[in-house]
């Protein structure tokens, strides 16, 4: 798959608004800066887009798929494409979010899926990516989910780490910066401990970037912690 551009989000649940009910004004910016990093890599014109994001292994999923949000207390379904009976709820919930910020786009593009496991090692993330791109398939962007640490705080979901900042800052200037070697560069245990769920998928994203070979830029378009957890919006494209 020629790839042409890439975004990354993140994947909170209280990013839809009937989630998050009263508490939806407090992630306007992070909807909003979401929104624009996927109308901004439908903009680069692709044939299909691909989201990779972790989940408890690594799984090519179908276009039939789809996710649920009842987990978290919205009687939901989220397709992934075109839903028939060849399809199941078997979505993780990075790709479930994905797939909810694709519908809200209200692009009507092919779309496939992919997870990473959140325990695959870097190079095996990296040789995944990889594998994504193919000379001979259709001009493909790539939406990336995935979080950062959740150790911003006390009320944190992971409490309270002091190097969950510096870690932050650090994935914030690679995506920013479209540094496919730092990202590689994530130590999976310290990311582990801090709980970042990103670590794997922006590992992949530099696999698969690393394969399409170029130049490439990026532009971080959101950082913030709101409940703890670190959020960034960010989009990759060629230079």
């Amino acid at each position: 798959m020629p790839l042409v551009a890439a975004a990354v989000c993140p994947h909170p649940p209280l990013i839809v608004p009937e989630l998050a009910g009263a508490a939806a004004p407090e992630l306007d910016d992070l909807r909003a800066a979401a929104d624009a990093a996927v109308a901004r890599l439908l903009a680069a014109e692709p044939e299909a887009i691909l989201l990779v994001g972790g989940g408890p292994e690594t799984v090519r999923f179908n276009a039939a798929e789809h996710g649920s949000l009842r987990p978290y207390g919205l009687d939901r379904y989220v397709r992934l494409w075109k839903v028939n009976c060849a399809g199941g709820d078997r979505l993780p919930l990075s790709l479930t979010i994905g797939a909810w910020l694709l519908n809200r786009s209200g692009t009507e593009l092919p779309r496939l899926a992919r997870s990473v496991a959140h325990d695959a090692t870097p190079a095996e993330c990296a040789a995944f990516g990889a594998s994504l791109i193919l000379d001979d398939d259709p001009r493909v962007a790539l939406l990336v989910l995935g979080d950062g640490s959740a150790c911003r705080g006390v009320k944190a979901p992971g409490y309270d780490d002091p190097r969950a900042e510096a870690y932050d800052e650090g994935v914030a200037a690679a995506l920013a910066g479209a540094d496919a070697d730092a990202l590689r560069g994530l130590d999976p245990e310290l990311s582990a401990q801090l709980r970042a769920a990103g670590r794997a998928p922006w590992q992949v994203l530099a696999g698969a970037v690393g394969a399409a070979g170029g130049d490439w830029r990026g532009e971080l378009s959101h950082h913030s912690a709101p409940y703890g957890v670190a959020y960034f919006v960010a989009n990759w494209e060629r230079a």
